[in-house]
């Protein structure tokens, strides 16, 4: 196992952010920060929507959006954010109306604070928490309150079917994922996002971690009701989940946190498993960009690849299966770690 007293020049070089060493104003670093998160949140999901367009399409032999931006319809997301902001915004007369309109909300914010404490490279970051996987696995959490939130604000008891499944799924799935995450953390010898990409200098987690680096992407497909996991909203049952009553911009935040979770908890396990930034020859910020590609085209491969899975499916599968796997794999690597 790697032991984190032989890396301390490496982690010491890698505790400030470049936009720390480059300005010492309080502000222009707080802007500076703010604006690299908002940027990279709003431009990344559109990449990997574009991404689910054409892959869908050539998995499913057709051409996907072709005219939109001309070459091959690379503006497609951007004419569908366009037709979001037009469309009426409307509320259900029965609804509660603010909280109906903060749901959306909810259930985006927490994605881009997770893109927060992401290391690009030894140095590109915004921030460096000492406990940061606590934050990330602390912030995710939140998303279920936003779901909760529309399924029932929207009153439709299909919407609070949906979301109502999306609940018990998540807090079915959250248990699995912060355990695989443990066992990461429990080898890494660090809470810090940073300290576990230097902890694997040497060799990417996902030898020693298999069976977690599986877990953490079937917990993860789940959180974000990606198919096979997508029971919260299924379209041929319960319209579209507790998503049903919103429409316009709106309704365009939640297809936005959908996509920005998919980056989101896919840059986390290149963290955790694959070596985040690490990588011969080319340039760091180039190994994480191909990384979270790479896990984002998997999650999009799988929707066009299994059917939707049953509910009581879904969560034997969390309960009898992944949660005995994943604290098995806890002691087996603590068992390591001492003999070691």
């Amino acid at each position: 196992m790697t032991d984190l007293s032989d890396l301390s020049i490496p982690l010491a070089q890698a505790g400030v952010s470049i936009i720390d060493q480059a300005f010492s104003n309080f502000w222009a670093v707080f802007a500076i920060k703010v604006g690299a998160v908002v940027l990279f949140f709003l431009v990344a999901p559109l990449g990997i929507g574009y991404m689910e367009h054409k892959v869908l399409a050539h998995m499913q032999h057709r051409l996907g959006p072709m005219y939109a931006g001309a070459f091959h319809g690379w503006a497609q997301l951007i004419a569908d954010g366009v037709k979001f902001i037009q469309k009426e915004d409307i509320v259900p007369r029965a609804a509660d109306r603010w909280v109906f309109s903060m749901a959306p909300a909810v259930v985006m914010v927490p994605y881009i604070l997770l893109f927060v404490i992401i290391p690009f490279s030894p140095e590109i970051f915004v921030l460096d928490l000492d406990v940061g996987i606590f934050f990330a696995m602390a912030i995710t959490a939140i998303t279920v309150i936003g779901v909760l939130m529309a399924g029932w604000a929207s009153a439709n008891k299909f919407s609070l079917i949906g979301a109502l499944r999306a609940a018990a799924q998540l807090i079915a799935y959250e248990l699995p994922l912060i355990l695989a995450a443990v066992a990461v953390v429990m080898q890494a010898g660090t809470l810090s996002l940073v300290g576990i990409a230097e902890a694997q200098r040497q060799y990417w987690f996902v030898l020693t971690q298999p069976i977690g680096f599986g877990i953490f992407l079937i917990a993860s497909l789940a959180e974000l009701t990606r198919p096979p996991f997508d029971m919260p909203i299924a379209d041929s049952e319960i319209i579209f989940g507790a998503y049903t009553e919103y429409t316009g911009l709106k309704f365009a935040f939640f297809l936005l946190a959908e996509y920005g979770g998919i980056v989101a908890l896919s840059a986390l396990a290149a963290v955790l498993y694959l070596g985040a930034y690490q990588g011969p020859i080319l340039p760091a910020p180039i190994w994480m960009a191909a990384k979270i590609g790479g896990l984002s085209f998997f999650v999009i491969w799988l929707r066009a690849t299994y059917p939707r899975l049953r509910e009581d499916q879904l969560q034997r599968m969390a309960w009898v299966a992944l949660i005995p796997l994943s604290l098995l794999n806890i002691l087996v690597t603590g068992v390591i770690k001492v003999a070691v």
